[in-house]
């Protein structure tokens, strides 16, 4: 088998049901003590109504015990935090979702970066950005190269085409002879 804790011994644990009964064999000593200083004056009343009471009055102390039990020194010093949130729930009535929904700091400005992005895109092609203005300059300079370029090789050819003639022209004259 497995051996035991660092200890010696084998961990014991405490099981809920248990724990429940510790509590309430708590609760009864202490309602015993709180009618014995009284002075007995629940003696003289109905046995059967003391009881209900008791009973009860079990369930608000239950609820009372659990949300007063405070860890440490919180129960000895009321302190109220202004920055902890207490977390509320909601009901499903009080939930609107037809309502804006509030969006993220992240998701903002990602939908801002979107919108600028376009904004930016429709003036760019509508040439008003000094980018597109730069491009359109640009441009207009290639095209004028570009034409330059296609007139010289049309005035080349021609001045080809004028000497093959010439060439041609000689050629039959020499064979005209």
């Amino acid at each position: 088998g497995r051996k035991g804790g660092h200890k010696g011994r084998a961990r014991q644990y405490t099981s809920p049901e248990e724990i429940d009964a510790q509590l309430q064999a708590e609760k009864q000593k202490a309602r015993e003590e709180e009618e014995q200083e009284e002075g007995g004056e629940g003696a003289t009343g109905d046995p059967k109504k003391e009881k209900k009471s008791l009973d009860s009055d079990e369930s608000e102390e239950d609820d009372e015990d659990y949300q007063q039990k405070r860890k440490g020194v919180e129960g000895l010093i009321d302190i109220e935090n202004p920055n902890r949130v207490i977390q509320t729930t909601k009901k499903v009535t009080q939930l609107d979702l037809d309502g804006p929904k509030e969006l993220s700091r992240r998701e903002r400005e990602e939908i801002e970066k979107q919108k600028a992005k376009e904004r930016y895109m429709k003036m760019h092609l509508a040439g008003k950005t000094e980018q597109a203005k730069a491009d359109l300059a640009r441009l207009a300079i290639i095209r004028k190269q570009r034409e330059e370029a296609a007139r010289k090789k049309e005035e080349e050819r021609k001045a080809k085409d004028e000497a093959a003639m010439a060439g041609k022209r000689l050629q039959s004259l020499s064979l005209n002879k």
